[in-house]
C-alpha cells in the first residue's frame, strides 16, 4: 500500500462496513462515516509506527480493489508472537470474486514466513458472511467474545483463530 492509496482504501473500507454492518449497527452511525476523515486519518498514520503493521492491497487495471492489513497480535495493549489480521476489506462490488481469498492467502503466507505459529482476527458476531469466509480459509471460533458498543447498541464481536503452516 502506498500513500496514494488511502482514499481508495478509505472508499473501500466505509463502503464494507456500511454494506457488511447493515442491520448489525445502528444505521445512524453507518450513515455518518465519512470516506473523507477514514482517509485522514489513515494519511496522518501512514508511514509511523516499528514497520511490524503490513498494509496490502489488490489491484485490478490499476485500481485498488482491496484491502488487508496484518501484524503482531494485541492482548490488550500487549502485542504476541502471534499474528493477527486486523482487516481485510473487497470493495462490495466485487464481493465473491476471489479478491478476499487473494489477501488472506497472502497475509498467511507472510505472517507464517515470520515465523509466527497462529493467526487471530475479530469479527462482528452477527456477520454470518464475513465469519463464513474466514471459517472457509481455515479459522475457527476459539469461544472468545469482546464486548463492542456503538452508539449505545451492543455489538459483540467473536475472535477466531487458526496455525500457520511452519
Amino acid at each position: 500500500m502506498t500513500l496514494a492509496d488511502c482514499d481508495r482504501v478509505s472508499e473501500i473500507r466505509v463502503r464494507g462496513w456500511q454494506t457488511a454492518y447493515q442491520g448489525l449497527m445502528p444505521q445512524s452511525y453507518l450513515d455518518v462515516l465519512s470516506t473523507t476523515r477514514d482517509a485522514e486519518r489513515r494519511r496522518a498514520g501512514f508511514g509511523q509506527g516499528d514497520g511490524s503493521v503490513v498494509n496490502l492491497v489488490a489491484e485490478h487495471d490499476g485500481e485498488v480493489i482491496g484491502w488487508a492489513a496484518h501484524g503482531p497480535y494485541r492482548d490488550g495493549e500487549t502485542r504476541t508472537e502471534d499474528a493477527e489480521l486486523y482487516a481485510l476489506y473487497v470493495d462490495p462490488d466485487r464481493l465473491g470474486s476471489g479478491v478476499g481469498r487473494g489477501l488472506l492467502r497472502e497475509s498467511l503466507r507472510q505472517c507464517a514466513a515470520l515465523g509466527h505459529e497462529r493467526m487471530y482476527l475479530w469479527v462482528v458476531k452477527g456477520n454470518t458472511r464475513a465469519r463464513r469466509f474466514y471459517e472457509r480459509g481455515g479459522f475457527r471460533a476459539d469461544g472468545t467474545e469482546e464486548p463492542f458498543e456503538v452508539d449505545g447498541v451492543a455489538v459483540p464481536e467473536v475472535r477466531h483463530a487458526r496455525p500457520l503452516p511452519a
